[in-house]
């Protein structure tokens, strides 16, 4: 896992320092509408769906996707709010992706590797309401000050963990938004059991996201029994699976 997310970690940071002046993406991003906000309803699995071309477990999902038809679809069928894959690489992501998919009048998060705060008001002028952080490529300090450049740009941040230590430095941080990823990025593998064993470890006062692997109504129903906020879904919908048919099991 560690190999793969510094790896993309890296890349990132080379992106990060190939951006342009910080007033230029000041001008850029007070010339966007005011970020709409995340609203998960309580006591409901809501549903964050992902536009995403490609990911290393799934290979090639949709290439050629039409990224507003995507999302516009995504919001005819309840999701609460959209993420878009953005890493250039192993994703094939795009970052004209997210003005396309903000087309929906959902929320947009910005799902990428992002390592430094001037990615995060990157985010804002591309047009995202929201951003994923991963604890385990922001060490130390990072991870609050992305946090903090976050709240300074008005946007959401939700706060992905892979493990208890991840978890815990995400609370020490004061993260309201938490996803448990439950991929292991060694082998590709999903472990559900992870869903079970972090949730009861996540703080009352935040908000839980599960992450990866949920492709079936059982799978779905599962997670909304655990008493997560969000799932979000990428690979099941890209392929094809609608939200309706995965809530099905759980209504």
């Amino acid at each position: 896992m560690a190999d793969f997310l510094q790896s993309m970690a890296f890349l990132s940071r080379k992106r990060a320092a190939a951006l342009p002046a910080q007033s230029m993406l000041v001008h850029r991003a007070s010339s966007r509408p005011g970020p709409r906000t995340l609203a998960l309803r309580p006591g409901r699995l809501e549903v964050i769906a992902e536009i995403k071309r490609r990911s290393p477990s799934a290979g090639t999902l949709n290439a050629q996707v039409d990224v507003e038809a995507q999302a516009r679809a995504y919001a005819a069928g309840g999701a609460c709010a959209i993420s878009v894959l953005t890493e250039p690489g192993e994703f094939l992501g795009r970052d004209e992706d997210l003005a396309a998919a903000a087309s929906a009048g959902l929320p947009v998060m910005r799902k990428d590797f992002l390592v430094t705060p001037k990615q995060i008001l990157e985010s804002r002028a591309l047009g995202a309401d929201g951003v994923l952080l991963i604890a385990a490529i922001l060490p130390g300090r990072e991870l609050a000050s992305m946090l903090a450049a976050a709240s300074d740009a008005g946007l959401f941040a939700l706060v992905e963990v892979f493990d208890e230590t991840d978890l815990r430095r995400a609370a020490d941080c004061g993260a309201r938004l938490v996803g448990v990823n439950c991929r292991n990025l060694r082998d590709l593998s999903v472990d559900f059991a992870r869903f079970e064993r972090l949730r009861g470890l996540i703080a009352p006062t935040a908000q839980a996201v599960a992450e990866s692997g949920i492709a079936t109504p059982g799978q779905f129903a599962r997670v909304a029994a655990l008493g997560y906020d969000a799932a979000l879904i990428g690979s099941a919908l890209m392929k094809g699976a609608t939200i309706g048919e995965l809530q099905a099991s759980s209504r």
